[in-house]
């Protein structure tokens, strides 16, 4: 019976992680639809704002492909499409890996850190709503 009731607790759990989880991001994609983004777009912004510097000086920070759908848990193709996208509005721009020609780095344009330096406070705002407890 404890066991029973401990297996339920632990299932219990994870549907509130799972209802947290939905409701976070529906609200993330209905405040960031006012700025253009879906919560994914903003996850890509976000992880290519504090990506490490590659290149030379004037090398804003850039992510390989691989390395950003490690980090927002898309798939490699969801990701390209979006990528895609967020290259069709001006915000990432795609170059080839210097170290590797088969890879292509991403990273933010002006437009592209314009937007998420005035995004990133709704969306902060929201976990802090969203999350706290």
């Amino acid at each position: 019976m404890a066991a029973k009731k401990a297996e339920q607790a632990l299932v219990d759990q994870w549907r509130d992680i799972l209802a947290l989880h939905a409701r976070t991001q529906c609200e993330l994609d209905r405040v960031l639809h006012q700025h253009g983004l879906c919560a994914s777009d903003f996850e890509v912004l976000d992880v290519l704002a504090d990506g490490p510097a590659r290149g030379g000086s004037d090398s804003g920070p850039s992510y390989r492909v691989q390395e950003i759908s490690e980090r927002v848990h898309l798939s490699q193709s969801a990701l390209s499409r979006l990528i895609a996208r967020l290259e069709k509005d001006g915000l990432v721009q795609r170059c080839m890996c210097p170290e590797d020609r088969r890879g292509v780095r991403v990273a933010l344009t002006v437009k592209g850190r314009t937007l998420h330096g005035e995004v990133l406070p709704v969306q902060r705002a929201v976990l802090t709503r969203m999350l706290a407890s």
